[in-house]
């Protein structure tokens, strides 16, 4: 076997994964008898002798990469592996979530002018790459602040919009399974130059503490009372989708002075026997495999295929999100979900209700919405089109439309 040759293949296969077919075809095509040799060099040493060493994955390899050209103000390589992990498909890539942390680590080691560099040839990359960064002016009105709460377990919150008593009705947002508060940025920025908005990371979730589970949907409710009772801008308008849905229910029936109106996204009230086993299957699979196990599985169930192929930097940003989970608070935290149980009291909600649904939801179809709506008086239903579980990101302007209304008849 020609071990030379043979290592020249296994590099440009590692160097095609990560850069990508068509960069690659390029620099192939520039070979000449001047740089040929050179070429064949980086190839089989760094591309194969380096790139294909056990000990880090190409994802931590590609990170490193950019903290090392980024340093070194090697702009022209920086954007070369920024581009390929935002376009990368095999699970080695990334999204603007993670490439936003390296940024912001640069800017405390490597300097803030290379962070701001940094940044700005990453937001154009992103631009360029059909991606969307949501708005966030600096204003008084859109400020981001940061808290974490007196009482324990101490949770993450984050607050931003106007905060003078008197101003727009306050908003409270509470995220899904697996994810945090950034699943609400567009709508937070799209609420609060006309409310104060809260949003928080769960317990065993995001940046909040962790402490031992199972937890119960008891314990998740009263997290929630505790936070708005902390920020004292109560009643607030509760928007929860999913897990946050479960949450909302329990809040307007366990604490319903804090609650003035009501938005319950993608959520169920129970679930039947078939999906509890369902429940008790993705547990084993996180205890057994972690949160890799299960993340493809819960990408498909909460963006539709469509929506996946058409925004594949929300599904990159969904995906980093869920492996960043700590496995043993998501199996306390699904422990709290699967025995979900507020059918039988819905009917003792008494502030304005909206409950939405997305056509093509699995996890929590839209039965399970319309059975909500039905049972708690007065409610509203709207059942949004080509959306599935994480409808507010898969149409956020109707999800939005659909919260403005809620507002306005709180």
């Amino acid at each position: 076997m020609n071990h030379r040759q043979d290592d020249f293949d296994r590099g440009l296969a590692n160097r095609r994964a990560v850069l990508g077919e068509a960069w690659v075809e390029r620099s192939l095509a520039s070979a000449t008898t001047f740089n040929a040799e050179f070429q064949e060099l980086i190839t089989q040493g760094v591309w194969h002798g380096v790139w294909s060493r056990p000990g880090l994955d190409h994802r931590t390899r590609r990170l490193l990469v950019l903290a090392m050209t980024l340093a070194q103000g090697r702009w022209e390589e920086y954007e070369l592996h920024v581009r390929a992990a935002l376009a990368a498909t095999d699970g080695s890539g990334f999204g603007v979530d993670t490439l936003k942390e390296l940024l912001l680590q640069a800017a405390a080691y490597c300097g803030v002018p290379a962070a701001n560099t940094g940044f700005k040839l990453a937001a154009e990359l992103c631009k360029a790459e059909g991606m969307t960064l949501a708005p966030s002016p600096l204003g008084a009105g859109q400020r981001v602040q940061r808290h974490t709460t007196f009482s324990t377990p101490q949770l993450l919150a984050v607050l931003q919009g106007p905060q003078v008593e008197g101003d727009g009705a306050p908003v409270l947002l509470s995220h899904a399974l697996g994810l945090d508060h950034t699943m609400w940025d567009g709508l937070a920025a799209a609420l609060a130059p006309a409310h104060p908005v809260l949003r928080y990371d769960h317990r065993g979730q995001g940046a909040s503490a962790r402490p031992p589970g199972p937890y119960s949907l008891d314990d998740l409710v009263d997290d929630a009372a505790r936070l708005v009772r902390e920020w004292g801008r109560g009643p607030v308008v509760f928007v929860g989708l999913s897990m946050g849905g479960m949450v909302g229910q329990g809040l307007a029936l366990r604490h319903p002075e804090l609650v003035r109106g009501l938005v319950l996204a993608n959520t169920t009230a129970q679930y039947p026997p078939e999906a509890q086993a369902g429940w008790l299957a993705r547990i084993e699979a996180v205890q057994q495999g972690g949160l890799a196990r299960i993340v493809d599985t819960v990408l498909e169930r909460y963006l539709h295929a469509g929506f996946r192929s058409t925004h594949p930097d929300v599904a990159a940003a969904l995906r980093e999100r869920v492996l960043r989970a700590d496995p043993a608070a998501y199996v306390a935290t699904c422990e709290a979900i699967r025995h979900v149980d507020w059918a039988g009291r819905l009917g003792q909600i008494r502030c304005p209700t909206t409950v939405i649904s997305g056509a093509l939801d699995l996890g929590t179809p839209p039965a399970m919405g319309r059975a909500i709506a039905e049972a708690v008086p007065g409610a509203q239903f709207e059942l949004l089109e080509e959306a599935s579980h994480l409808s507010v990101a898969e149409q956020p302007a109707r999800f939005e439309a659909a919260v403005r209304a809620l507002i306005a008849r709180s």
